[in-house]
């Protein structure tokens, strides 16, 4: 069985299979190493389940924060609104300040009683090492390194393809019983797999990026505001026309991660397989020039030349996400934007799916694997593809200007003063909670795979 690169999906999906008994896992990856890098990352519940599952979950909990409410501000001043209802959301008066107009301040009080996981936020460095570290203890897992996936020669009986090693050895081929493709957004194999079924489905333009931040505690220390900050248990949001900023404390509350979207201007003259370009500090403070002064002291608090923009990029969602013995998983079939905080929680619960169908086949011919990767279809891409369009509008709901559309959508932040009506944002309303949080993948999949 091989995977196709050591994103959260691939090492996942290694770790699961290793753990439902499969022998003789090898996944290759284009990096020399697993230097990991990486910004701040949300632990949703539904991925701490499946990693709890693997066995990992509380080593990589053991670094992140817990997160007791979350809060919503306009870009400038702000009064706090005041509510509670059954789902326990919870908004508090506050008088005007520096730190920008808060439309609501939602208590995630009950979400670890409600689905056995807090939600917590950690560093995306605790969660890959946290898995890798379980896929090392694995014996049947073996890593090949600086090696591209490239060619893809036959999607079954048994799926071969052309691996090129990066440091000049000849490339070779290699001919497997099982190929997973977690090989992201720009993935060899789903362009390969499209081709073949003469479909197109070209990556596409969001026309937004991202610029990602990371503060030391150290350099937050001195400003009180911005010391509470990195000291609370809070997620904070900022919004504004066409922009927005997320922001948390990762690493034991050592560090302040913050995430930026804003319209992509920087990367008109790139080539298109570029998602990374070195940012400005001037540009990435003119983008946010009219955001609120705390906003302006953290911006500039980053180090000129560390500034990193990113390009966020889709595709439409795709008539398939499987062939004979091969299947696509995570950003290879349903890359998302980052606006509802569940890109890599859908990858790990793709891993998680994968494991339990092919688990579950009644022997390990090419068509029972086929039909295992039907069963992984039907119990994974609904749900992926909805929670991709829901990450989407849920931006667009964020970043709305002056006009009617922001007036009904600050009514309803409004409307939970009296505990009525859903939270605009839509990661922190429970009813979307419900959907995902209260979703076993891993149970769903049990049930589906009925040979």
């Amino acid at each position: 069985m091989l995977i196709g690169n050591l994103g959260m999906g691939g090492l996942a999906s290694a770790l699961a299979l290793a753990k439902a008994g499969f022998q003789d896992i090898e996944i290759y990856e284009s990096a020399s190493d697993l230097g990991f890098v990486g910004a701040g990352i949300q632990l949703a519940p539904n991925m701490a389940r499946v990693l709890d599952k693997l066995g990992v979950w509380e080593d990589i909990a053991k670094h992140a924060v817990i997160v007791k409410e979350t809060s919503i501000r306009r870009k400038t001043t702000f009064a706090y609104l005041n509510s509670s209802s059954v789902s326990q959301l919870t908004l508090t008066l506050a008088a005007e300040g520096s730190s920008g107009k808060e439309l609501a301040n939602v208590k995630l009080s009950s979400v670890k009683s409600m689905y056995d996981y807090a939600h917590m936020v950690g560093h995306r460095y605790h969660l890959a090492n946290g898995i890798y570290e379980g896929c090392k203890r694995e014996k049947s897992i073996k890593f090949i390194f600086s090696t591209v996936v490239e060619k893809l020669d036959s999607f079954g009986p048994k799926p071969s393809f052309t691996a090129v090693p990066r440091d000049g050895r000849a490339p070779y081929t290699v001919e497997v019983d099982i190929l997973l493709a977690a090989d992201g957004v720009k993935s060899n194999v789903r362009t390969e797999m499209l081709r073949n079924l003469g479909v197109e489905a070209d990556v596409q333009d969001s026309g937004q990026a991202a610029y990602r931040i990371m503060l030391q505690r150290d350099q937050m220390e001195n400003d009180p505001e911005l010391l509470e900050l990195i000291n609370s248990d809070r997620v904070t949001r900022w919004i504004g026309e066409k922009r927005h900023i997320i922001a948390y404390p990762v690493a034991d509350k050592s560090i302040y991660n913050i995430s930026t979207a804003q319209p992509d201007d920087n990367f008109a003259a790139a080539p298109s397989a570029t998602y990374t370009t070195k940012g400005s500090k001037p540009a990435m403070l003119s983008v946010f020039s009219d955001f609120c002064p705390l906003v302006q002291r953290m911006l500039n608090l980053v180090p000129d030349g560390e500034v990193c923009e990113w390009k966020l990029r889709v595709h439409a969602p795709l008539p398939t996400w499987t062939q004979g013995s091969v299947a696509l998983l995570g950003d290879a079939c349903h890359p998302t934007l980052p606006h509802l905080n569940q890109g890599a929680a859908q990858a790990i619960e793709d891993a998680g799916v994968i494991s339990v169908v092919l688990s579950r086949m009644p022997d390990s011919s090419p068509e029972s694997i086929s039909k295992a990767f039907r069963v992984y279809e039907e119990v994974r891409k609904q749900r992926a593809e909805t929670l991709v369009a829901m990450a989407a509008a849920n931006g667009k709901a964020m970043q709305l200007g002056d006009g009617a559309a922001q007036a009904e959508r600050d009514k309803q932040f409004a409307a939970l003063r009296n505990g009525k009506g859903p939270v605009p944002d839509k990661w922190a309303d429970p009813d979307v909670q419900r959907l995902i949080y209260g979703f076993d993948c891993m149970k769903v999949a049990e049930e589906a795979s009925v040979y």
